[in-house]
């Protein structure tokens, strides 16, 4: 069984039970599902008629990565550049819109505009007016569920650029039941993890971008990130390793990182690479596809 499918069979499994070390069960609430199928028929989603036009926002940043991957460091990293604005996770793919009565649907249709179209609209007008704000150039958002729409990322933006975080899938999986052991059990810490590692390895295969590892990020951070200011066509500033010297916004969970390390204004080092005999049998092609083992 390909590790495409046996992940996606996972993500479908999500939406049954699991036994809970009281011996209760419990249900999983799987990721939602990419909004482009939740669509009604007919409803395409395509790109912009008149890119010059149709966007305000020019050529923007997504920082692709699983959860418990070090997004919310890279983030505050890139957020204290001069030129680089990177807010908290904006989660920008759950506003939609509503065509509420039949003569704004007929309206919508008689002027050439589906349901898709006008909430990339909303999508483009919010982070231009996000960006607008900061005073800075270069938008980098990195709400982590983007890796379920990374189509529709490109559809919406075709000048849009990718960066691809990486981290080891083992410890991907211990972070996120640390992050709150009552709440996200071992029990379901892979399979609701594997979900965004598979949607990202996709995204991997089918976008150009530009890829680094969290590992690689706390070991050398300046190295790291002068290699992505050199993607993104800004200069490396000395000042990124000390992001604490700047406000970025709120640590609290539901839009990043809200734990103690992240606050301590400056890179902590990582934790020591897990053995390949720790590693749970359903992460192993995902580790091999990412030369983790």
């Amino acid at each position: 069984m390909s590790w495409k499918y046996r992940a996606n069979a996972t993500l479908e499994g999500l939406t049954g039970y699991t036994i809970t070390r009281a011996g209760r069960k419990r249900a999983v609430k799987a990721p939602q599902p990419a909004p482009e199928t939740r669509r009604l028929p007919g409803d395409e989603v395509r790109g912009p008629v008149d890119p010059v036009h149709d966007r305000l926002l020019r050529e923007p940043v997504f920082l692709l990565a699983s959860v418990r991957s070090g997004s919310t460091l890279l983030r505050v990293m890139l957020n204290t550049h001069s030129r680089i604005h990177s807010p908290i996770e904006t989660h920008f793919r759950r506003m939609t819109v509503a065509f509420t009565t039949d003569p704004v649907r007929q309206a919508m249709r008689l002027l050439g505009h589906t349901h898709a179209d006008v909430e990339h609209l909303v999508w483009d007008r919010m982070l231009h007016r996000e960006l607008s704000r900061s005073g800075k150039p270069i938008l980098v958002e990195k709400t982590p569920s983007n890796v379920f729409v990374w189509k529709r990322l490109r559809t919406c933006w075709p000048d849009a650029r990718f960066v691809f975080l990486l981290r080891h899938p083992a410890s991907i999986v211990q972070s996120w039941h640390e992050a709150d052991p009552v709440k996200r059990p071992m029990a379901e810490a892979v399979p609701r993890t594997l979900a965004y590692m598979t949607y990202l390895q996709e995204a991997r295969t089918h976008l150009e971008g530009h890829t680094l590892r969290y590992e690689d990020l706390v070991a050398d951070p300046e190295g790291e990130l002068r290699r992505l200011c050199a993607f993104l066509g800004v200069e490396w500033e000395p000042g990124m390793l000390r992001y604490g010297d700047k406000d970025h916004g709120a640590f609290e969970k539901g839009v990043g990182d809200w734990r103690d390390k992240i606050k301590a204004g400056t890179v902590v080092a990582g934790r020591p690479l897990p053995s390949n005999d720790e590693l749970p049998p359903e992460l192993e092609e995902i580790c091999r596809l990412w030369d983790y083992c």
